[in-house]
């Protein structure tokens, strides 16, 4: 599920950890191979590689008022790499470039749906003596997601289940590797045709661990040695082949910081679905349904429970019905 408001949806607490089992190679060692299961949400923060253009808007300068962004194409959704040929990543960053330019015309490469473009823009000194370009702009983007197993062996962790984009398909890279526990505070319930979602809150003094990696599948780091799992159960992961139609169960975390058991539906197993969706899922559980409407972002990386074995995680909901979602199968999360 995406959030970062990410999040963007995360939360959790060293009691209420639940642990997993081998991956679906079904070799020895695999076998023998343990996973902590989550349904925790955690917060984390993400970078966009540059600066992205969130909005536009006017410069009042001594002379009047001017739209140089605007008025140079560039578009909201826009992210800038660089100026001048010179890298930018940060608002300090570009702020500093547009001080260097004392209003002179600029080159200002973006990244624009996958494609590279130069666009020359000419900074307006306002009315504090800054030079603007009329834009509204962020670096980075603070989300929440579920954590869906932690390695017992290197407590090496996998959340999210899915690729990390915002609301105008940015995708968004490690920013800030700490990922902290959260607390969920509210919930806005899924409705058909919109998708509901967690609130939740940073714990900024309790740092989970630290994320390393962000691909097609999730979100990936290492849980800190200190973490307390002593209440954690063990459970096997098994893999794709092994899921068939029926009950399941899946750990999420909708209120406060304690995962919860809530039973659900497979509907479909498609093993070999290139997008990751290889499961078809649709929640049953009255009390899930009464809480959140169903599937609500920031569940994305709840770990999808079968016969005792960790299968999967869910990471998408059916817009036009938050009962059902998709789900990632076990096997493609783990390893990363």
């Amino acid at each position: 599920m995406r959030k970062l408001n990410f999040f963007l949806a995360a939360a959790l607490v060293a009691a209420c950890f639940l642990t997993g089992g081998g991956v679906g190679t079904r070799n020895a060692d695999a076998a023998e191979k343990e996973y902590y299961i989550g349904g925790m949400t955690a917060g984390f923060m993400l970078s966009a590689g540059g600066i992205e253009i969130i909005g536009l808007n006017e410069v009042a300068a001594e002379d009047g008022i001017h739209r140089p962004a605007a008025e140079a194409g560039i578009r909201v959704g826009d992210c800038i790499c660089a100026v001048d040929g010179i890298a930018v990543r940060t608002i300090a960053e570009l702020n500093a470039a547009l001080e260097r330019s004392e209003g002179k015309p600029v080159k200002v490469t973006l990244r624009r749906r996958g494609e590279t473009a130069e666009i020359e823009v000419t900074p307006v000194k306002d009315k504090n003596g800054k030079y603007k370009m009329g834009i509204l702009i962020r670096d980075t983007l603070a989300g929440i997601g579920t954590v869906t197993y932690i390695d017992k062996s290197d407590l090496r962790f996998g959340a999210l289940g899915h690729a990390v984009s915002d609301e105008n398909q940015t995708e968004f890279s490690i920013s800030d590797p700490r990922v902290y526990a959260c607390s969920v505070i509210g919930v806005t319930k899924g409705t058909r045709g919109k998708a509901g979602e967690l609130r939740g809150l940073f714990m900024n003094e309790t740092p989970l661990g630290k994320a390393d990696k962000v691909c097609g599948t999730g979100l990936y780091g290492t849980f800190e040695k200190g973490y307390d799992f002593s209440h954690c159960e063990l459970v096997e992961a098994a893999p794709v082949a092994e899921a068939t139609i029926g009950k399941a169960v899946i750990y999420s975390t909708v209120d406060g910081t304690c995962p919860q058991k809530y039973e659900i539906a497979i509907a479909k197993v498609d093993a070999d679905n290139r997008e990751n969706k290889n499961f078809v899922i649709k929640v049953t559980d009255e009390r899930l349904l009464d809480e959140t409407g169903g599937i609500v972002q920031g569940m994305s990386g709840s770990p999808i429970i079968q016969n005792g074995k960790l299968i999967g995680a869910v990471t998408h909901v059916f817009l036009n019905d938050p009962t059902r979602g998709y789900g990632i199968a076990i096997e493609h999360m783990l390893g990363n």
